[in-house]
This record gives structure tokens, sequence and C-alpha cells, in this order.
């Protein structure tokens, strides 16, 4: 170590080189007294002993153990804080997910509109436009038939002939009865007209006239009685010949030559037997129930056709003919008539048929898919999201069921967003997420 004197005369120290990489420490110079100067030699060592001790530098193997140290605890930290970020990072995203699927992802739809027209389809049976059954007015035997069973027949058509043996006697025995009353009419008459002569002459007296007066009386009203007695068996021998009442098709034949005829109806009491069946069958009816929900959409001349199992992909063209005015309390629907013609005679009477009514909505309802649905105490509702996708739930009114969707005539407007597959924990005001799936879509 080498020492220098300075301006003061004061010797210091010159600092020897030092290794690279090891630590230089100032020197600090040795107080001084204020009253005087010390020995040089004194003073000397003391500062070069004070400078020694001050910038004495560490020993090599101890200086590169502390920064390996102060590396591996800086690299501690490093990694520590690295980590400390990661989980803080890691957490946020936890909280983002879980918030993210707090909230759950819904798939909407829009109503879409129903149709104009709606075709509902009802069972029947198809009757004859007009049908009677035939029934003897007098008693007597079948002489002869000339109407079979599908035979047509026109109005006053000769059907069978019935022998009356008991109302021919009886008219011929009126017939006898009324001549001799007219042949004491005439006498009467002529013993009545002399007597007045007589009379003005006071030939006879006038208790005598009066007696004439009235026996004249009587035999006119015997006569009379005696023509309607003749008119009455003659009417009833009329009975004799069977014919049709109206233009039609004989259905059925409950007799034949030979048969005993009693004159009668139908009644319970009547011992008397249907003789044919007629029916007219160029026009078919068929009445129909029509739901209460549809009745105040059935009007006369609303369009129909009806289909039968005889018949498949063949429409028979018909309408409304009658409407009963009046729901029966016991099956809440509505009495109907359809009317359809039947030139060709295709159509049988008796036979069952299905009724397409045609009716005109004036107020078409919204058709929605039958997966928004939600049943629950308040009755049936549907969840609809509104601009801000939170949930309201809305109670609907369901007309038709159509299978895979439902009409819906009231509780839901045409641009509303409706829930497809909604949960039954789904809760109003709750918020979703939209997918939204094609508009209409079902």
């Amino acid at each position: 170590m080498n020492a220098t004197i300075n301006h003061n005369g004061t010797r210091e120290a010159e600092p020897e080189p030092l290794d690279r990489g090891r630590p230089v420490f100032p020197a600090f110079p040795g107080n001084h007294d204020q009253g005087g100067s010390h020995p040089a030699v004194s003073h000397t060592s003391h500062a070069e002993t004070s400078f020694n001790l001050a910038k004495s530098p560490p020993a090599p193997g101890k200086s590169r153990a502390s920064r390996n140290l102060l590396f591996a605890i800086l690299g501690a930290l490093v990694i520590v804080g690295y980590l400390l970020w990661q989980h803080s990072r890691a957490y946020k995203q936890l909280a983002i997910t879980t918030s993210q699927m707090a909230v759950p992802t819904v798939s909407t739809v829009s109503p879409k509109a129903g149709p104009a027209e709606i075709e509902i389809k009802l069972p029947g049976n198809l009757m004859a436009y007009t049908e009677a059954s035939i029934y003897a007015r007098t008693n007597g035997y079948l002489k002869a038939w000339y109407t079979d069973m599908g035979a047509k027949v026109t109005a006053g058509l000769l059907m069978a002939e019935i022998e009356t043996p008991d109302v021919d006697a009886q008219l011929r025995q009126a017939n006898a009865d009324l001549a001799q009353a007219r042949a004491n009419l005439d006498i009467a008459q002529l013993t009545f007209t002399r007597g007045k002569d007589l009379l003005a002459t006071k030939v006879i007296s006038q208790q005598e006239f009066d007696q004439n007066r009235t026996t004249l009386e009587a035999r006119q009203a015997t006569v009379q009685a005696g023509e309607a007695n003749v008119q009455d068996l003659t009417v009833e021998q009329g009975f004799q010949r069977i014919t049709a009442p109206f233009t039609g098709v004989v259905t059925r034949r409950d007799t034949d030559v030979g048969a005993l005829i009693n004159a009668g109806s139908s009644s319970a009491s009547s011992t008397a037997q249907e003789l044919f069946h007629v029916a007219r069958t160029d026009i078919l009816r068929v009445y129909i129930s029509v739901p209460e929900i549809y009745s105040p959409l059935v009007r006369i001349d609303t369009p129909a056709w009806l289909e039968l199992a005889e018949y498949p992909g063949v429409k028979f063209q018909g309408k409304v003919a009658n409407v009963a005015g009046a729901i029966d309390p016991a099956t809440r629907t509505l009495l109907t008539e359809v009317q359809v013609a039947n030139n060709d005679g295709r159509l049988f009477p008796g036979a069952y048929a299905n009724v397409h009514l045609v009716l005109k909505l004036k107020n078409p309802p919204s058709v929605i898919p039958i997966n928004t649905i939600l049943f629950r105490s308040q009755g049936t509702q549907v969840g609809v999201v509104d601009q801000s996708n939170i949930v309201h739930l809305r109670s609907i009114t369901i007309g038709r069921d159509l299978g895979t969707s439902l009409e819906v005539t009231g509780g839901i407007e045409s641009n509303d967003r409706l829930i497809l597959n909604p949960s039954d924990s789904l809760a109003d005001g709750a918020k979703v997420d939209v997918n939204n799936a094609p508009a209409g879509a079902h």
C-alpha cells in the first residue's frame, strides 16, 4: 500500500488497485485536533490503520455466496409474484365463467300467423232428403206388387194392389141403402108438394101438412148420410191401390202376394205391417254436431265436403243448409244440416261420412310450437324474452291442437320471442342469453 503527502503535509494512503468485481469503499480521513498538529509518524500510522480497516473488502468466497443468495431471493420473489399473478388471473377468469354459466342460454322462436280459413272434420251419417214408410189404409189381402227393392219410382206410380172383400161388400150395401133413401126422399117430396095444394083448399089440416114437411126433411138427411157412407167406402176402396208418395227409390219391400194386410200405422198399439219404404236420394242430408267454439263461424251456405271410405280421395261437395240456432246443453254442440247433391246415385242413405267444414276466421290465431308451452299452477303459459333479454311468463288461451303446434287465440303478439324447450325452473324476470332460432321455425 503506497502513501502520499498532500498539500497540508498530511500523508494519505493511495488505494491499491482492486481486483475486478471487488467492491470499492471510500477512504475516511482521520480527525485533526484544532490546537495543533500531531507527530507525523503517529498520525500517519493512525490514519493508515483506520483506512485499511474501513476499506478492507470481504473475502472472495463470501462475496460470491452473497451474490448467489441475492439472486436466489430475487428469483424466488419473481416466481412467487408470477404464481400469485397467475392465481389472481385464474380466479378472475373463474368468476367470469361462473357468472356466464349462471345465465342460461335459450333459443327463441316467433309465432306464425294462422290461416284465414280453417277446416274442421266431423262425423256424420247420410240420410235421404225425404223418406217414408208405406202402410195400408184398408184391410185385406195383397193382390199383387209391382215394385221391388231398389226400384226407382215416381210420384203416383202404382206399387201394389190389395183385395178388400169386406170393403167391397160394405160399399155395395151402402149403395143399396143410398138408393132406398133416395126413393123414400122422392115419395116424401111428392107428398109434401101435394100437401101444400090441399092445405090451401083446407082439405088437410095444418098438422098433417107439418108431418109431411118433417118427413121430407128426414128423408133428405137419410140420403145425405147414405151418400157420405158411400163416399167413405169408395175412398177406402181406393186404398186398395198402393202408390208412391214422391219420386225416389224403393229401399225395402216387406210384403208379398197373399199376405194379410191390416190397416194402421207404426204405433206401438198397432198390428199393421210396413209394406214398402221409399226414399228420395237425389239430395242427401248429413246432420253433424259442431263444437260450441266454432258455432259463431257456421252460417247457411258455408262450404262443406264429404269423404267416404268407399271412395278414397273423392270429395263430394256440399253446403250448410240449416243451422239449429241453439246450443245443445247436454253436448255443447250446434246441430247443423249439410246437404249434398247425389244425382248420380253414388251415395247411399245410412252411409258413414266425414264432413269437412271450411270456416272463415275473422281474427286468425297465432300458431306456436308445442315445445314452448309451460304448465304451471297459474295455467298454460309461455316464456317471452324482451329486448333486454329478460324473461316474462305470460298466460295464453289455446285454440286447436294441431299435433306438433297449437293455435293461440290470446296472450301473445306476433313479434314476441318465445323460449323453446323452457325448463321447469324458468322464473319470471330471469336474465337469459338468446341463441336466436330462425323466425317462425317449429
